[in-house]
């Protein structure tokens, strides 16, 4: 799908002509949001300079633990976590095995040069070999979103947010929903796949969708003090813009699990570790120094690019996450700011399983209801362009793969 930016230009103007008369103080609030950022900032760059990683981090083992406040509020002002050990080595290194059988058994890259030009969304990646790949239903890919282990690291980290209001749950924090993403496999010395760093989940509808500005609703109004990333209210009614790039989903977390040991200089995941980055982010847009019509070159459809030009405050903590090994999981809220490494430095593969945390919600069962057929038909997830390359792939995973948990995770 392809969207003419000069459509939404009108608006743009309009919404932004509305936030600046309803936000009576946006100079103060403005100043108030860059020094509680700015304050971050200097945290972060303290902590690498002191050879540490601003990136919290969990062992599996002790997710059963009560307790452990501390961590916890340091999760909610980074906005991300790994958590190690989740799968043992044997496991993962099998994985890994079966992926690449299935890759070659298949005979994957001849019919991704077929269908190459698809998936517009990496379309300024060079043409070479693949590093993401377009396949969904793997029985790796379908093992690990259905196992236990991910089932109670990904209940933890949905509590991590404020789920329930005046009796009523916004989402369901101990049941999953299957979000069908792809893997990465990337090769030692590859250049093709650096992302600049961006956010998922929607661009200009966070200003211009009356449903998603509701989300924010204390940064536009009101007590900007009382505005907190891990509030839930009002993020499963946000509208997003229709388009391939953006998941309809609502995640708690976006994350992967590594199949092989990354880290800095390994072509891997970059973050701005600042839960509320987005709060500033928005107040930008609004200031003088950009045209009426445009929100820092946001356009609809695409991720959200986080540029030197209007956000240079921010990527002052963008930094590598620390080493992580077969088995560790990464997770990220929406709204973190992320990207990927332009060279993969590394003397192995940087491989990687997509996996997120979809909680159950109506929002997210309306989803599952397209998924599920794409499932038995082997085709592309309906959140990504209509590869289908699994559609005649032999060893693909099918409904009597499911067990019980997968069944209930995938809508059945």
């Amino acid at each position: 799908m392809s969207l003419d930016p000069e459509q939404f230009r009108p608006r743009i103007a309009e919404a932004k002509r509305l936030l600046k008369a309803q936000i009576s103080d946006l100079p103060e609030r403005f100043a108030a949001m860059t020094a509680r950022i700015q304050q971050q900032v200097e945290e972060i760059q303290a902590c690498v300079a002191n050879g540490e990683s601003p990136i919290p981090e969990v062992d599996f083992a002790d997710l059963q633990d009560d307790g452990m406040e501390e961590l916890k509020a340091r999760i909610r002002r980074r906005g991300c976590v790994v958590v190690r050990n989740v799968f043992p080595r044997e496991q993962v290194d099998e994985w890994n095995r079966q992926l690449m059988e299935y890759v070659n058994e298949n005979d994957y890259f001849s019919k991704e040069v077929e269908k190459r030009g698809l998936d517009n969304y990496f379309s300024a990646l060079a043409s070479g070999r693949p590093q993401i790949f377009g396949l969904y239903w793997s029985k790796p890919q379908v093992m690990a979103r259905q196992s236990e282990q991910l089932a109670l690291t990904r209940r933890w980290l949905n509590r991590l947010w404020t789920f329930e209001y005046d009796g009523q749950q916004v989402f369901n924090p101990d049941q999953e929903c299957s979000y069908a993403d792809r893997v990465r496999q990337r090769e030692p010395g590859d250049k093709t796949l650096g992302l600049s760093p961006h956010v998922d989940g929607g661009t200009i509808e966070r200003w211009i969708e009356p449903s998603y500005r509701q989300v924010y609703r204390h940064v536009f109004g009101g007590d900007l003090a009382a505005y907190q990333p891990f509030d839930s209210l009002y993020r499963t009614e946000a509208v997003e813009i229709p388009s391939p790039a953006v998941c309809r989903m609502f995640r708690t977390y976006q994350g992967w699990t590594a199949m092989s040991q990354q880290g800095p200089g390994d072509g891997t995941l970059n973050l701005v570790p600042i839960a509320d980055a987005m709060a500033w982010m928005l107040l930008r847009a609004l200031q003088d120094d950009v045209p009426d019509d445009e929100l820092c070159g946001a356009k609809a459809g695409r991720a959200l690019s986080v540029t030197e030009k209007y956000h240079q405050l921010l990527l002052q903590a963008f930094v590598p996450i620390p080493t992580v090994y077969p088995g560790d999981t990464v997770w990220w809220h929406p709204d973190v700011i992320h990207g990927v490494e332009d060279h993969n430095k590394g003397q192995g593969y940087s491989n990687v399983i997509y996996i997120g945390a979809a909680p159950d919600c109506q929002k997210n069962r309306d989803f599952l209801a397209l998924q599920r057929p794409a499932f038995e038909a082997g085709e592309s997830s309906p959140d990504f362009a209509p590869e289908n390359y699994e559609v005649a792939f032999t060893g693909r995973a099918l409904p009597d793969d499911l067990t019980e948990l997968g069944r209930r995770q995938m809508g059945y």
